[in-house]
């Protein structure tokens, strides 16, 4: 769907306002094969012990209650002229020789063109979405996604992905100090365990509005009218 940019609108006062489509993006973070996938190298590289109790922990609730949700979210935005994005973990080289200290010290890397980078069949891109590889926990640190989103005329964007309160987290703060109104679809987002996510969730609500996947489709719903 073509999208029609509107005037600038930006409000200063609140950040509780509802999504004006055309100056909307959706951003899904790190829905891929690597860690989202039972078969993705997250797990096959992790000790024994310690998938036994977090790849269940994660995949279980994603494949059954978030995932669904993100496909609502994307279908609604797509609808609705929003634009949808997405960031997925991939270093620009095989070897992620150029992938942050950070990662190098984690002890993973996600070759370019892998499998592994792809993000997850469930909610695949479009022919003419944006994909944006990122080496680093915040996207707007290792990609140029503050450039891509200011070129498409977006002011409010809508979060959602994993894990909560790492690449998520770490995408509203910066896109908050860059100007951004942010809104994190807090039960399209998810990390390891339910206390993770209510403490993260708790810890950005001064930065974000937080809404739910069937507020936000409401929202969205409201807006074609």
């Amino acid at each position: 769907m073509s999208r029609t940019v509107p005037g600038p609108f930006l409000s200063t006062t609140s950040r509780d306002i509802p999504l004006v489509p055309g100056r909307a993006a959706l951003l899904f973070i790190d829905v891929q094969n690597f860690a989202c996938h039972p078969d993705g190298a997250e797990w096959r590289e992790m000790p024994a012990a310690e998938r036994a109790w977090k790849q269940p922990a994660l995949l279980g609730p994603l494949h059954a209650e978030v995932l669904p949700r993100m496909q609502a979210l994307q279908a609604a935005a797509r609808g609705a002229g929003v634009e949808v994005m997405y960031t997925t973990i991939e270093s620009l080289t095989r070897d992620g020789r150029d992938r942050s200290l950070d990662y190098k010290i984690t002890g993973f890397n996600v070759p370019k063109g892998s499998w592994d980078a792809k993000v997850l069949d469930a909610i695949a891109p479009g022919d003419d979405e944006i994909v944006l590889p990122k080496t680093s926990s915040s996207v707007f640190v290792s990609t140029n996604i503050d450039y891509v989103l200011r070129n498409l005329g977006v002011q409010q964007l809508v979060v959602a992905g994993v894990l909560t309160d790492q690449c998520v987290e770490s995408a509203i703060r910066d896109a908050c100090d860059l100007g951004y109104l942010v809104t994190q679809v807090t039960d399209a987002c998810l990390t390891y365990t339910p206390e993770r996510q209510a403490a993260s969730i708790a810890a950005i609500r001064g930065y974000c509005r937080q809404v739910t996947t069937a507020a936000l489709i409401d929202e969205l719903a409201a807006a074609r009218e």
